[in-house]
């Protein structure tokens, strides 16, 4: 598989000012994440847990409505292992040769983000079940009579599915995540130092009082 091709399954279609913006204005750590404060507690102590013991933070599936985070947690999440993210979605691995494309050029502790993991095809659901469990990836190799599976090693990382609708999720596919955590609305409070917030960093000046 090409860097190309690669790109399209991890990256998508992001307009480079769009890419910047975002980046400038997304919370980098816990500190500065307005919100979900009961999730970010117990995602400290799986962190902390998770370093002292140097493996990789168990898998994660947060499920909530869009916007409320879940994108942001998973990219703090590697910020606090200071590994690298790869960022795709479900419908983006069309097959098992993409996902074989992901897994192989992922690092120890690095975490994989998959948005919309409900929407990814079975086949490559059942793919990720020893990738979860193991770290193996099953590979089939030569055909008819003659093919045979064989199992590679994958680096330990960190899955990190979202989702707006969990209940699509196969109860299999949903028992290999060791962490699962439900995001809800911001309060208002919430939202206005979230706007608070991005107007300080993009220096505009807002009322407070609006």
């Amino acid at each position: 598989m090409t860097n190309n091709e690669l790109k399209r399954i991890t990256v998508g279609k992001v307009l480079p000012q769009d890419k910047e913006l975002e980046t400038t204005l997304r919370p980098k750590t816990f500190d500065e994440f307005i919100g979900q404060e009961k999730l970010k507690n117990n995602l400290k102590i799986f962190i902390e847990s998770a370093k002292k013991r140097g493996v990789s933070l168990d898998h994660c599936l947060f499920s909530g409505p869009p916007g409320c985070g879940k994108t942001t947690l998973a990219h703090i999440i590697a910020h606090e292992f200071n590994t690298n993210i790869k960022v795709t979605s479900g419908p983006a691995i069309e097959k098992t040769g993409d996902l074989a494309a992901i897994l192989t050029n992922l690092q120890f502790q690095d975490v994989l983000f998959i948005d919309e993991i409900h929407r990814l095809n079975h086949i490559v659901e059942e793919a990720l079940y020893p990738v979860m469990e193991e770290f193996k990836f099953d590979i089939v190799v030569g055909q008819g009579p003659n093919a045979k599976i064989v199992r590679l090693p994958i680096e330990r990382f960190t899955l990190i599915g979202a989702t707006t609708r969990s209940v699509l999720l196969s109860a299999p596919f949903r028992s290999r995540f060791g962490i699962v955590e439900n995001l809800g609305f911001y309060t208002t409070e919430e939202l206005q130092k979230i706007v608070l917030r991005s107007a300080k960093i993009l220096e505009v000046e807002i009322d407070e009082e609006a």
